[in-house]
């Protein structure tokens, strides 16, 4: 779809010149031969680049009248595109490290400042996955990272942003920590994993180094396909899902303590309509007292919305130390209220 309006201009300008004088063919100079413009919309503001563009001017080379662009041009943006590479790396790490829909991630570039289309995040997703398995492909870079290993020590997963979509499907080494590939999969079944596994060991057979074991969540088409890709390579069950296996029965003893809890405060938000009553009665100066008690509602609320992150952070326990902290608050207001040898006003 063509552009409706005007872009705005920029706000910051770079001229960009390239390193190279010298033509890599022959020799020769390389003749500045024009001036090229962009405009690269960052996290920082629309960016002008001015681009200093040389060429061969040596007939019978091979780079003869060949464009020679600012290497610091790619460190920009991508050829062609409109948007910065920091604006496609937030837009990679919300869709995939905050599970992110489009639209929020769309709103949350607006709130940014940044003019885009809902269609053209879609685009940047697009880009970041393609950037993402360019650089986890450089087998040069593998090699100097994993040769002095001798073994990896392979962990699967798949991380799915929205249900029903595709999912991106993570093989990274435990030892080093490098992802050594990521491949978005319309479902996870045993097959197509197993050609994950594959492809991820024909990769560490050129370094070469060999995979010692495997480290996933447990599922049934993982274990088929490390079984079947992998034959006798040891495969468990990775810690924190074991630890999680392990604690359900306190999580959901935890979770039943945090129900009763709940029902024990869940009246606060008439309690709140009563005192914005009371404080609307009481004219423009307001109810001290009534304010200081709302105050109260609103963090027995917060305490009810902030959930743990179980098995190592238990919802129930940490709603119960909040709570406890609000009542001996209370209660050293109304302790203070009544020395003074004023009736409490904070029940």
């Amino acid at each position: 779809m063509a552009r409706r309006r005007r872009r705005p201009p920029a706000t910051q300008h770079k001229e960009l010149v390239p390193l190279r004088t010298r033509c890599v063919g022959c020799g020769g100079p390389l003749w500045v031969a024009y001036h090229s413009h962009r405009t690269v919309a960052t996290l920082d503001g629309l960016v002008g680049l001015r681009l200093q563009v040389r060429r061969c001017v040596t007939r019978g080379c091979g780079q003869y009248h060949r464009p020679y662009r600012p290497e610091e041009e790619l460190g920009w943006a991508l050829p062609h595109g409109e948007f910065g590479l920091d604006v496609v790396g937030l837009v990679g790490a919300l869709r995939f490290r905050e599970h992110r829909t489009v639209p929020e991630i769309h709103q949350h570039l607006r709130a940014l400042r940044l003019v885009i289309a809902e269609r053209t995040v879609t685009h940047l997703v697009q880009r970041y996955e393609e950037l993402l398995a360019v650089h986890l492909g450089a087998e040069s870079r593998l090699r100097a990272v994993l040769a002095s290993q001798e073994r990896v020590v392979l962990a699967i997963d798949g991380l799915q942003p929205d249900v029903g979509h595709e999912v991106l499907w993570v093989v990274r080494d435990c030892l080093s920590g490098e992802v050594l590939l990521a491949r978005s999969l319309l479902s996870g079944r045993e097959a197509e994993l197993a050609a994950l596994l594959r492809e991820v060991q024909a990769t560490l057979a050129a370094v070469p180094v060999a995979v010692a074991g495997v480290v996933s969540d447990g599922q049934h088409s993982i274990r088929n396909a490390v079984a079947s890709a992998l034959p006798g390579v040891p495969h468990q069950l990775c810690h924190f899902h074991y630890l999680k296996e392990a604690a359900l029965p306190v999580y959901e003893a935890d979770r039943h303590a945090k129900k009763l809890l709940k029902m024990a405060v869940r009246d606060v938000r008439p309690l709140e309509r009563a005192l914005e009553a009371r404080e609307a009665a009481a004219g423009p100066g307001g109810d001290p007292a009534a304010a200081a008690v709302r105050g109260y509602c609103l963090a027995v609320r917060s305490a009810l919305t902030d959930d743990g992150r179980p098995p190592l952070a238990a919802a129930g326990l940490r709603l119960r130390e909040r709570l406890t902290a609000i009542r001996a608050s209370v209660a050293r207001v109304q302790t203070q209220a009544n020395g003074k040898g004023g009736p409490s006003r904070a029940n």
